[in-house]
């Protein structure tokens, strides 16, 4: 008995599950785990040498005094401190007066090219909810100006926007007698209005197209019963497809606030290196302030001021959009 114990109780041991099960299951668990991370790598390591690395250069250089005398060796430039953002900030000298500017016209045309390109990115994905003939053309049509390059969509609005040989002026000057004369759109005031105009129609095909994706999660059962107890389109436009968008239209207005506030391609492939005072975004303005100055220590202090306030209106609306799905719930 006491010769044949130890066997049995090994023999017990060995075919019980846990003995070779536990370091088994602790090594699926270790793939289970590492496995997300192993396919995200790839996408850090392009994210790390793509942004990452040029964004910690350009906070560098924006702490030292690199203007064209140090372009060839930008290491050897003197250490400028805070002087950079100093006169980036100062908004009583000629630099912070600019950037002040360019700032405020960047609101301003963010907040109408968003709130435009929402409104009628809705309208037109709430109109396409119902079934007609030539829906689907419809649709595509709509997604065109979404499709298309940057520069071949911008420099076809360049030539419409012509003052003597343009279509825009051909309609609204010679065809339906709006304007006394042929308006100069591509400089001047009306230089505001050409750029958020070509913003907008680049702009609403995606919204549409995210928030036609949302209306097709809303049941249809809600419209009818809303339908069989007397609400009217308004109602249900206001009960039931806004509110059930909502956290569609939260991810919406965040990404296209982004987009335009950083847009760089449109008003350069429209006015060219220099922008006119009333279309001066600031994306532009930071470009001439690097390139066309040469002071890339200055312009390198105001793109990370955009940096910074980019991060600070994107953490508080994320805040308040979280806080608000919190109390909904």
């Amino acid at each position: 008995m006491t010769a044949t114990a130890p066997a049995a109780e090994a023999t017990v041991r060995k075919s019980s599950p846990g003995a070779e099960g536990g370091p088994r299951r602790r090594t699926g668990r270790i793939r289970r785990v590492g496995l997300p991370y192993l396919l995200l790598l790839p996408a850090l390591l392009l994210e790390l040498l793509v942004h990452l690395v040029p964004m910690v250069i350009g906070i560098v250089m924006s702490f030292k005094e690199l203007t064209q005398f140090y372009i060839r060796d930008w290491g050897t430039a003197p250490w400028a401190g805070l002087d950079n953002y100093s006169v980036s900030v100062d908004f009583d000298g000629p630099v912070g007066q600019a950037l002040l500017h360019s700032f405020l016209v960047t609101v301003a045309f963010t907040v109408l090219s968003v709130g435009l390109c929402w409104l009628i990115g809705t309208a037109a994905a709430v109109f396409m909810q119902d079934t007609f003939r030539g829906r689907g053309l419809l649709r595509a049509l709509f997604l065109v100006p979404y499709a298309l390059p940057v520069y071949a969509a911008v420099i076809t609005w360049v030539f419409m926007f012509q003052h003597d040989n343009g279509l825009v002026n051909h309609v609204l000057h010679d065809q339906l007698g709006l304007t006394d004369k042929p308006s100069f759109w591509l400089i001047g005031d009306n230089s505001f209005v050409a750029l958020l105009t070509v913003s907008v129609w680049k702009g609403w095909p995606f919204a549409f197209l995210i928030v036609m994706a949302g209306l097709q999660n809303i049941p249809r059962e809600l419209y009818e019963a809303a339908a069989l107890d007397g609400a009217g389109m308004i109602q249900q436009l206001r009960r039931i497809t806004l509110p059930s968008l909502r956290p569609v239209n939260q991810v919406l207005v965040l990404v296209l606030f982004l987009w335009t506030f950083n847009d760089f391609n449109t008003p350069y492939v429209l006015f060219g290196k220099s922008a006119p005072e009333a279309a001066d975004l600031i994306s532009v303005h930071i470009y001439q302030a690097s390139f066309v100055t040469w002071n890339f220590g200055t312009g390198s202090a105001m793109s990370v001021l955009l940096l910074l306030f980019l991060l600070v209106v994107t953490g508080v609306y994320l805040a308040l959009t979280s806080r608000g799905r919190r109390t909904a719930q």
